[in-house]
């Protein structure tokens, strides 16, 4: 339809055309953007889930080793640790041997087995020096010293995964670690904190040593998990940690050990034990890739409040409202945390020799701009026009 107007004359069968185009445009927009911010909440979801079966792997862990320590008197951290990496080796190392090609276990050895040997001793050494520091600190010392493994973590990650954070993240982190002071609190007023230990000062240097330990075999699992392969990490791990934790539980644990007054409620306990180390150290890696080091670490804060529920049935502890408050908190950083995607910094290239350098790049564009030459264009009828390339 065409219909006169003092500016000419107008096709309305056009104009609404155009208008429904635009309409279908901005349904699209809203369409992606809507989509976007659905994936984005479902990843949050995803996140939180796989965070928290983490925290009752480990809670399984802390409930079966104090039920060990109180009812039957049995404190062997090593052997424990000992069992664990005997799992991981029968499984994922065995994996590794049948594997052909670079993945195989052989060509791994060759090619790195040196820094395996030291991501073992650290794995073993972190797990060890937390559970020894019980014996000299408090609890609540152990609980707060053991959260400086959380900025560690990241300063190792800026500089060995690039990662780069934004005021987001260090709030979040904050925020969680409010949650972990509430926590602690919350065990003062009940009166969890314990004696003060026999040695308060070899204690809170164990936990920060273990602590700090932790973020190391972290960022490297993070960087292996990312960039070689989860069954990698796992069977070098299970083969070394194996080696190391057998050395050291024939040293320091042989006659503890000796002592174990074995029965099927013993023998369940370590079984229970095993099992759930087994699968943090299997499913951790898998959390990892999808999403960060310091992510999951800020997720399994919440394992100390799995433990102090289940305390309260299997240990008489006394409840407090702060605990709820802590869990909600806690989850309250980790949700922020979540929210926004750290980047990853692009590795600066080193300037080839005889170039300009990055500094200079800008420079050198102007320069090159400025000495681009006008081109001439000769037409038939003998005009000529200048065409500048700028």
């Amino acid at each position: 339809m065409v219909s006169p107007s003092p500016f000419g004359e107008i096709d309305f069968d056009t104009l609404a055309s155009g208008v429904r185009g635009n309409h279908r445009c901005v349904l699209l927009r809203l369409h992606l953007v809507l989509a976007d911010h659905v994936c984005a909440a479902g990843h949050i979801l995803k996140t939180i889930i796989l965070g928290q079966m983490l925290s009752l792997f480990i809670c399984g862990t802390a409930v079966t080793s104090q039920y060990l320590a109180e009812q039957f008197q049995v404190n062997t951290p090593m052997f424990q640790s000992f069992i664990n990496y005997s799992l991981l080796l029968l499984v994922y190392t065995t994996m590794l041997a049948f594997r052909t090609g670079s993945d195989n276990l052989w060509h791994i050895l060759k090619q790195r087995w040196w820094k395996y040997v030291f991501l073992g001793l650290a794995d073993v050494e972190a797990n060890y020096m937390i559970v020894k520091a019980y014996q000299y600190t408090t609890l609540t010392s152990v609980q707060l010293l053991d959260c400086f493994g959380i900025p560690v973590l990241m300063a190792l990650s800026w500089f060995v995964l690039r990662a780069r954070y934004r005021l987001i993240h260090f709030l979040a982190v904050a925020v969680c670690l409010l949650g972990v002071g509430t926590m602690v609190g919350a065990d003062i007023l009940a009166g969890r904190q314990d004696s003060e230990g026999s040695d308060v000062v070899i204690g809170d240097v164990l936990v920060l040593l273990g602590a700090s330990l932790y973020a190391i075999s972290n960022v490297s699992e993070e960087y292996i998990v990312k960039n070689l392969s989860r069954v990698e990490f796992l069977g070098m791990v299970g083969l070394f940690g194996t080696i190391i934790s057998g050395l050291q539980l024939a040293i320091v644990e042989h006659r503890e050990i000796m002592r174990i007054p074995w029965n099927w409620k013993i023998a369940l306990l370590f079984t229970v034990f095993a099992l759930c180390m087994f699968g943090l150290y299997s499913f951790m890696p898998v959390v990892i890739k999808v999403t960060s080091a310091t992510s999951v670490n800020l997720g399994i804060l919440t394992a100390d409040l799995y433990s102090l529920f289940f305390g309260l049935f299997l240990f008489f502890y006394k409840f407090s409202g702060l605990y709820i408050l802590s869990f909600v908190i806690i989850m309250v950083g980790f949700i922020l945390y979540c929210s926004t995607p750290t980047r990853t910094a692009e590795p600066t290239a080193l300037p080839q020799a005889g170039s300009t350098g990055l500094d200079n790049a800008g420079l050198k564009l102007e320069e090159n701009d400025s000495e681009t030459p006008a081109v001439t264009v000769q037409f038939p009828r003998e005009e000529a026009v200048v065409v500048s390339t700028e």
